[in-house]
């Protein structure tokens, strides 16, 4: 029997740098299709954890080596990536330093909530919203049932 055909799993990362004030989060200018401003974040390799995934791909983006807080939720509506379905389990994460934009990253930049750019990738304008709720009042938003 073939394996079944189903959405490829991703992960992304709500980094919050915890040596600065308001700690701000980070984001990265993609230097790939799609374009845009978007978390940190990438596929899950075969052989690896989800969570081993989310600290791999904040180090190859950021160069910033994090620490898992939370888990935020799972995002899989199907339209959510214009190159195909995926499924991707977020993180908030600290880290300390200054990051540094490296693989798919043409840029890295600090953001505070309040202040975030308009051109954000994928549904990341989604989860950062959800991300403000569970920032505001530490509990994680109740899942989108569609």
């Amino acid at each position: 029997m073939p394996p079944p055909v189903t959405p490829l799993l991703t992960t992304d990362i709500v980094i919050e740098l915890i040596d600065r004030p308001e700690r701000p989060i980070v984001l990265i200018e993609r230097m790939h299709e799609p374009l845009g401003w978007a978390i940190p974040g990438g596929f899950v390799e075969v052989g690896e954890t989800v969570e081993e995934a989310a600290v791999r791909e904040a180090i190859e983006e950021t160069s910033l080596h994090v620490t898992l807080k939370a888990l935020l939720g799972v995002y899989s509506d199907p339209r959510r990536d214009p190159r195909g379905h995926t499924a991707s389990v977020v993180y908030v994460a600290e880290a300390r330093g200054e990051p540094k934009a490296r693989t798919d990253a043409r840029a890295v930049a600090l953001f505070t909530l309040e202040a975030l750019p308009r051109a954000l990738a994928f549904d990341h304008a989604r989860i950062l919203r959800d991300y403000l709720v569970f920032r505001r009042i530490a509990k994680r938003p109740a899942p989108a049932v569609v």
